[in-house]
């Protein structure tokens, strides 16, 4: 099968596969896993925090980091398609007693500081305690500019507050910027990276932040069922997408601008090569038939979500062969739907 639908499809590769077969293993509860020990311990360095903390998923490293800055009754702001708000299943509030407080994310993906500023509550008995902003980067494909970041840093700092990433993809980002990925994250608080997606491992993703967050994180995960037993098989995985899989995401990046002007070519189809920054292609089918399409092309071995738009996504197990089976697939359907 040719998957376009997301970069969580990627299969290990066979380095990883080698890599976890003879990772040496411990119970992670106790602290004895030593190669989960390491990849904590390694990334913290790389990124230049205190701690890290190796999660199941890049869905609980954001409940912990929320449930370790906010408490019971508090409020976090975000953006109306944050991924921690629409997509993980009001976790925050379910689990944690946490109130989102979302602002409209502006074109490039942003949260705008005045409207950020307008939503703080003051310190009254009628409000929760606003204690935290969280921001996506990248957010729908979209990378948040550079000049972003101190302006965002200096509300925060002004009001007391908070500041984490979801960086799921924020090794994307630092790529298509040309910049350490660190410029980025010095800036912050606490911060995600999700090793599961475009960086191929097949589970897990990391928080990093201070040694006291990390602390309480470790505290909350184990409350929540995510105390590792021998994960190091997995975390062997994600050391090697950790340290390498960054190296190898400019390819994603030029094929999607490649797949974003082949489907120019169809006159069926509406989308924008110039908006095309990491390795997500949005396209909007003209004619209303994308579940119809969908279908289609499954029947040829080729998977794409059947929304509107449609988000094609590149990650390692697809190339130009693969866009070309694509393009060549949908001009077929609509040829044979004439």
């Amino acid at each position: 099968m040719i998957d376009f639908r997301s970069d969580t499809v990627t299969q290990p590769t066979i380095e990883m596969r080698r890599a976890m077969a003879d990772a040496p293993v411990g119970d992670d509860v106790y602290g004895d896993d030593p190669t989960i020990a390491h990849l904590q311990r390694s990334a913290a360095e790389r990124m230049g925090t205190e701690a890290a903390l190796f999660c199941t998923s890049g869905t609980q490293a954001n409940l912990l980091a929320l449930m370790s800055h906010c408490g019971r009754g508090d409020e976090y702001i975000c953006g109306l398609q944050a991924h921690n708000f629409k997509y993980e299943q009001g976790g925050a509030a379910v689990l944690g007693s946490i109130q989102p407080q979302p602002v409209v994310n502006q074109a490039d993906g942003s949260l705008a500081i005045d409207d950020i500023r307008a939503v703080i509550k003051p310190d009254d008995v009628h409000f929760a305690r606003t204690k935290l902003v969280s921001v996506e980067n990248t957010i729908g494909g979209r990378v948040l500019p550079m000049n972003y970041w101190p302006a965002i840093q200096q509300l925060c700092h002004s009001q007391q507050l908070a500041l984490h990433i979801d960086g799921a993809r924020l090794f994307n980002a630092s790529v298509q910027l040309g910049v350490d990925i660190q410029s980025i994250t010095r800036h912050v608080d606490t911060f995600t990276i999700c090793l599961s997606k475009g960086l191929a491992a097949p589970v897990g993703a990391l928080l990093f932040g201070s040694k006291d967050f990390i602390q309480q994180a470790t505290r909350i995960r184990k409350m929540l069922g995510g105390g590792w037993r021998q994960a190091g098989i997995l975390a062997a995985a994600g050391q090697i997408a950790f340290d390498v899989m960054p190296e190898r995401l400019s390819d994603d990046h030029v094929l999607a601008h490649y797949l974003a002007k082949r489907l120019t070519e169809i006159d069926e189809f509406e989308v924008d090569p110039l908006s095309v920054q990491t390795n997500m292609v949005y396209a909007r089918c003209m004619q209303g038939r994308s579940r119809e399409l969908q279908i289609y092309l499954q029947s040829r071995d080729i998977l794409i979500f059947g929304g509107d738009p449609i988000r094609f996504v590149t990650h390692l197990d697809v190339n130009q062969a693969s866009v070309d089976t694509l393009i060549k697939g949908i001009k077929d359907f609509y040829t044979r739907s004439i």
